[in-house]
């Protein structure tokens, strides 16, 4: 059950919780939209999904408003032909996702790394740089959030169950992500 239905999945996070990851997401998501872009310059839904998840995580957006929006951007994904632009689009889609399930942070994050990845096929070291990147850039408090989060694969009710985040890149980057913010001697302690 969700939320709403009065039982939150572990992977929803508290509001305050998705907020603070979800300009995490957001940042995450920016890095990779020129590639999208490149694709399709007329098409502002991955642009516009990122700055709804920066609005949401500063409070001027709601929950509900989000929720009814987070699909707009994972449509721009069909839209495009590269595998590069795609991952682009689904780390937006999942960035603006946030506000209805902090999961979906990781997931942005994970689609991130991926389209960095297929854009640079020549530098097995991208994803491994794209990741640092992202833990170098997360605060304490968004480490303290995705710390609530269960570990890929272990709860069903959300992104991090069965589906398409638990398997190849998608679910290294994540496995990485999160073992690093379990971590107690990894890089938020340095």
């Amino acid at each position: 059950m969700w939320e709403g239905a009065g039982m939150a999945s572990p992977q929803t996070l508290s509001e305050a919780d998705r907020r603070i990851v979800a300009a995490w997401a957001a940042d995450c998501a920016e890095r990779v939209l020129p590639a999208f872009e490149a694709q399709a310059p007329a098409d502002d839904r991955p642009r516009d999904a990122i700055a709804r998840a920066r609005a949401f995580a500063r409070g001027e957006l709601s929950a509900a408003d989000e929720i009814r929006e987070r699909f707009i951007a994972g449509r721009a994904a069909s839209d495009v032909k590269t595998p590069v632009a795609v991952a682009a689009a689904r780390a937006a889609a999942q960035a603006a996702a946030v506000a209805h399930m902090g999961a979906h942070a990781l997931g942005a994050a994970a689609y991130a790394a991926k389209a960095v990845a297929l854009a640079a096929p020549d530098r097995p070291e991208a994803v491994s740089d794209e990741i640092r990147w992202q833990l170098d850039h997360l605060t304490a408090e968004s480490r303290s959030a995705l710390r609530r989060l269960p570990p890929l694969g272990e709860d069903s009710s959300g992104p991090l169950g069965p589906g398409l985040l638990t398997s190849g890149i998608l679910a290294t980057v994540i496995r990485e992500i999160q073992a690093n913010v379990t971590d107690p001697d990894g890089p938020e302690s340095s």
